[in-house]
Parts: structure tokens; C-alpha cells; sequence
């Protein structure tokens, strides 16, 4: 029987469901947490063959004592996962430290996290990528404008999300984001790209080779929508083009990925780029090495009528899966921001959209930045019905 640790099995919520897979496959699954066992849960109580508190996951040697107690009590560990992009640095330390072989460890850090270390893994996967600069003063920052000119986007190089990134239009704009950046962080700048965002989301197994596909869009930047306070929409493909597939393959391939869920981001240009390609080219972004966030593995679910969770855990498990996939269809995800006066009321859009909806609720402030504070989750069968939702929901007086 296969030990799994899984740390933070609480948050996101649905993520007790990636231990209940494993549990169904035969698997021991050890959580580590900092909520009350109490307070979890029962779903996820059921799904776990024992739970270790600590104080906060934020305190390694808590953390350390918890796996070294699981040992003790279970045997080697054989996997160790959170599926978090928050924890993932924190995975590969405590994979390295306890020799658990199965996913990346502390050396593996600087190509998948930083994005300035990405690019030359994308490069050798043959996608073109954006220009940059670490940002280092003011006369640095000035002589790489000369280069690409405004505008230009910085944010962190080892980040999460869209948290402190700036979009800079001109001179003055720069010296505000010299004066306001954080003194302990290196910034990454990059010309800035008009695209959308295009994502391929796969499970590969050991070999390296994709047990599923799939692919979502963006149409509008998650930076614009957290600086902004802008409603959050994307959505789950019924079909991942050609050219995603492609260079998802090849991005695995450079990225040497193995065993895991990953979500890589590119950008799908939306008018020719001098040095990048022409208007619908697919170029680079950042990878990410977990799943698409928030309810992302649930709209899968619903877009491909399967189940994303269990094909995680028959990769732990055996390697393969026999998990089946059904009918194709679009997924939408429409988050709606507080203060602004929608046309249609929450019962308005239960009424018109009632069958199509999966999912609806309020979503935890701490994710509503970037995901807006009521969503909608609904799948269609054609990329027309789609829009005339959003058109719908979003519609303002």
C-alpha cells in the first residue's frame, strides 16, 4: 500500500476530492493541515486515513515533525503533494529532505517557479517567448524600454498570480513603479504582448506522456482583472486545439515533467508581433506545475464528463487509467465583482440559465481578487449560447 502525504487537503475545498481518489485506489492518505480536525469536513474526514494539525504549514519544522511522525507510524512516504502553487517550494524541500523521489525536488525549483528561468526551457521546446529584463534601476528599466517600448508589464519573478503587477505606459509610471515595487522581491519586465491567454491543462504519467488533455482561455488578463476589480471570465474548451496540444507536448518534454497535473499558459497573439509570430501564433507565457485553480478541475469535469480527480489518482495509483471521458462540451466560469449594478439579479440568471447551471456560490475573499465574489459555473454546447451568458450576467445598468 503507497503512503501519500497530502498537505493542505482543506484549501482550496474541493480538494478533498483529489484524497478521496486516492483513498478509493488503496491508497493511505496523510493529511497535513492547519484547521482543527474538528472543523473539517466530513467528506474529507472519510477520505483520509489519518490527519497531522500543525500550528501553520508556514512552520517547517512543524511540517518536518508531522512527515517524520507518518513515517514512524506508516513507513516510507511515496508521494508527497499539495497540488498548490503556494506550497510548492515547500513540497520540493520537504521531498528532498525526506528523499521521496516522486516529484520535483529543491534543484528543480529555479526553472519551474522563476519565470525568467522558464524562458529558456520554452525556447528549447522551440515556442517563442517574450523579451525581458531583471528589473535593477531606473536606467536599466529606461534602456530596455528603448528596446521594446512602451508598454511593458513587470511583476514579480517568483510569483503567484497577478499580485503586485504593473502595467507601465510611460516614464512617470515607471518611477512609481521603482518607488512602489518591493524592496525584497526581483521583478521580471517584459514588452508587452496583446493576446489572450490559452492554457493546456494535462495529467501525464511517468513516462511523460498525457493520460488527458484539455485547455481553457482567458480573454482578458487576470492583472487587469485584480488591478481593476473587473469581473473574472474563462473557459474549458470542448476541444484543445492542434497547436495547444503541440506545444503543451513539447513544453512537457523541455520541462522533463513527469507524474503530475500541470497547467502551462501561453499566449494566443491577437495581432502580428514583430519577432513573435502573427495574429492566432501561440507563444510562451509561464508554466505552472499543479492544476488550474480554484474550481478549474470541476469545470474539466463538467466540460469532458469525467473525472479529473480520479485520473490524479490512478496516475499515483497505476500509472494509467481506464477513468472514461464523455461527451465534449464549453465550461464557463463567470465571477461576478460586488458594487456593480447588474442587470440580472442571482434568481434572474437561475431562472434563465437553471439547466445549465453547475455550480453557484459566494467565493472566499481570499480568492475573489482574481475570481470575482459570486460565480457561475454553466456548460453549453455551443460557443454562441456561451457568449450570450456572459453577455447576460455581466450586462450592467
Amino acid at each position: 500500500m503507497k503512503n501519500v502525504v497530502f498537505i493542505s487537503p482543506n484549501f482550496p475545498t474541493n480538494y478533498w476530492m483529489f484524497c478521496r481518489e486516492l483513498k478509493n485506489n488503496g491508497m493511505n492518505v496523510l493529511g497535513i493541515g492547519d484547521q482543527p480536525y474538528d472543523e473539517l469536513t466530513q467528506d474529507l474526514k472519510d477520505s483520509l486515513t489519518e490527519y497531522y494539525k500543525v500550528s501553520s504549514l508556514e512552520n517547517d519544522d512543524e511540517v518536518y515533525r508531522a512527515i517524520a511522525f507518518f513515517i514512524f507510524k506508516y513507513g516510507r512516504i511515496d508521494w508527497l503533494e499539495s497540488n498548490n502553487e503556494y506550497w510548492l517550494e515547500r513540497d520540493a524541500k520537504f521531498r528532498t529532505d525526506f528523499n521521496i523521489q516522486s516529484g520535483f525536488q529543491v534543484a528543480d525549483i529555479p526553472r519551474i517557479k522563476y519565470k525568467s528561468k522558464m524562458k529558456e526551457f520554452y525556447t528549447k521546446a522551440g515556442i517563442p517567448v517574450a523579451r525581458y529584463h531583471i528589473v535593477d534601476n531606473l536606467e536599466g528599466c529606461l534602456n530596455f524600454i528603448k528596446e521594446v517600448g512602451y508598454p511593458v508589464v513587470a511583476k514579480p519573478d517568483n510569483g503567484v498570480g497577478a499580485s503586485h503587477t504593473f502595467k507601465i505606459s510611460n516614464d512617470d509610471e515607471m518611477k512609481k513603479f521603482i518607488d512602489e515595487k518591493w524592496d525584497d522581491t526581483i521583478y521580471i519586465m517584459e514588452e508587452f504582448i496583446n493576446a489572450e491567454v490559452n492554457s493546456y491543462d494535462a495529467i501525464i504519467d511517468s513516462n511523460g506522456e498525457p493520460l488527458f488533455e484539455t485547455g481553457n482561455i482567458t480573454p482578458m488578463s487576470i492583472m487587469d482583472i485584480v488591478n481593476n476589480a473587473d469581473n473574472s471570465i474563462y473557459h474549458i474548451l470542448n476541444e484543445l486545439p492542434d497547436d495547444t496540444r503541440a506545444a503543451g507536448r513539447a513544453t512537457v518534454k523541455s520541462f522533463n515533467v513527469k507524474s503530475r497535473f500541470v497547467h502551462f499558459e501561453f499566449f494566443r497573439l491577437l495581432e502580428d508581433h514583430e519577432g513573435l509570430g502573427k495574429k492566432g501564433d501561440v507563444m510562451a507565457l509561464e508554466v505552472n506545475m499543479r492544476p488550474c485553480g480554484g474550481f478549474t478541475p470541476d469545470m474539466i469535469n463538467f466540460a469532458h464528463s469525467t473525472n479529473v480527480y480520479k485520473i490524479w489518482a490512478d496516475m499515483i495509483a497505476y500509472d494509467s487509467t481506464l477513468t472514461p471521458v464523455g461527451d465534449h462540451q464549453f465550461c464557463a466560469y463567470a465571477g461576478l465583482r460586488d458594487g456593480k449594478n447588474f442587470v440580472m439579479s442571482d434568481q434572474d440568471i437561475l431562472n434563465k440559465y437553471g439547466d445549465h447551471i453547475k455550480m453557484h456560490d459566494r467565493l472566499a475573499d481570499v480568492l475573489a481578487g482574481a475570481m470575482g465574489n459570486q460565480y457561475y459555473i454553466a456548460t453549453f454546447k455551443t460557443e454562441e449560447e456561451m457568449n450570450q451568458f456572459y453577455a447576460d450576467v455581466l450586462a450592467c445598468k
